[in-house]
């Protein structure tokens, strides 16, 4: 069964499609992806296992591919500018698509390389993470990393469509997959508590990859980006609430070195460290921090920072997106299952966070 949920964005409006076994199911890339000359996107994890498959999906048209090392620490102009030449090599036109097979790393690069060459090419997300299937994919976030910041160099361009096939979740490995799963958490700690309730009840079948508890997490976790992205697409005030943890999260990728610790294992400590802030500020129950923590522990996530030390930790969230008027500006929980951008907080109670997470 095929599962559709709409972006709402009027002549940007886009499906995601998602189901088992979609990568096999000719007639409807076909229909999806009309250009004829197609470049793939894809890295050295996912290419044995995937490419053929979309490569004769796709039928008779001109198709390339760029097959890049697998990992956030590729995230970067290099390969940036290796999917540009690609593009450029094969002499593919406004009319061509590129298709972003694989994870999050490759879906920003692939999009960000589609929004740049010819001033904007169509491109379409083929997530096979969990974590792309839920977030990254959807929203039209494009970027790569720069060494001192993550995702500082980007764009905001929407895909065409977004066709996640949960049958890829059966090749990815356990670390992964449950990486995924804060992200589906943190749709719950920001927008639905009743997500979050049916999360504690269903974490054991979600962490085994039962079919219907996966495919009601990514269903629901879409539909809530869905729903904030239709609001606030270039993220000037509702959008903001889907970095939950995000902005702890980064400092600790980027401290650690990237792929040291994967983005999903980042937000969780994030979230715990977010969540904690929001206790400190009076608005979030101690009860539901330790919720949160428990959750995330039951599948096997992180609830401890690295101590990086909260003055280096401070640097670095400085070069955070949501820094205006070089004012901090943090996700924080008016309670579960509401968050919000807060610039106006007590710099002690943020230095306590710190020094108790970060060191």
């Amino acid at each position: 069964m095929t599962e559709r949920v709409n972006i709402e964005l009027g002549e940007r409006s886009y499906p995601i499609l998602i189901g088992a076994g979609l990568l096999r199911d000719q007639a409807l890339l076909q229909s999806l992806i009309k250009a004829r000359d197609v470049l793939i996107v894809t890295n050295e994890t996912i290419a044995p296992l995937y490419l053929g498959q979309v490569t004769a999906a796709l039928g008779e048209r001109r198709i390339g591919s760029v097959i890049l090392p697998d990992g956030e620490e590729y995230k970067t102009l290099d390969s940036y500018a290796r999917i540009l030449d690609a593009l450029v090599q094969a002499r593919m036109n406004r009319d061509a698509a590129v298709v972003a097979l694989g994870g999050g790393v490759v879906g920003d690069m692939a999009g960000f390389a589609a929004a740049s060459y010819q001033r904007g090419i169509d491109y379409i997300q083929v997530p096979t993470t969990l974590l792309a299937q839920v977030d990254s994919s959807v929203g039209g976030k494009t970027a790569v990393n720069h060494p001192q910041a993550k995702n500082m160099i980007g764009a905001f361009y929407q895909p065409r469509c977004v066709i996640a096939d949960t049958a890829t979740l059966a090749t990815l490995p356990d670390r992964e997959y449950r990486a995924g799963i804060a992200e589906v958490v943190k749709y719950g700690l920001i927008y639905d508590a009743t997500f979050f309730d049916w999360l504690e009840s269903h974490a054991d079948a979600l962490a085994a990859r039962t079919d219907t508890a996966v495919m009601h997490a990514i269903r629901r976790s879409c539909e809530i980006k869905a729903a904030v992205v239709g609001v606030d697409e270039r993220e000037h005030g509702l959008r903001a609430i889907l970095n939950l943890g995000h902005t702890f999260g980064h400092a600790i990728e980027t401290a650690t070195g990237y792929g040291t610790w994967l983005h999903g294992e980042a937000v969780a400590a994030g979230m715990v460290m977010a969540a904690d802030m929001s206790t400190r500020l009076g608005w979030l129950p101690a009860t539901d921090l330790d919720r949160a923590r428990r959750l995330l522990t039951r599948f096997g996530l992180p609830v401890e920072a690295p101590r990086i030390g909260a003055a280096r930790g401070l640097e670095l969230m400085g070069m955070d997106k949501k820094v205006l008027d070089r004012k901090l500006r943090l996700v924080l929980m008016r309670k579960l299952g509401q968050a919000d951008i807060v610039g106006d907080y007590p710099a002690d109670v943020l230095d306590a966070t710190l020094r108790q997470h970060f060191g």
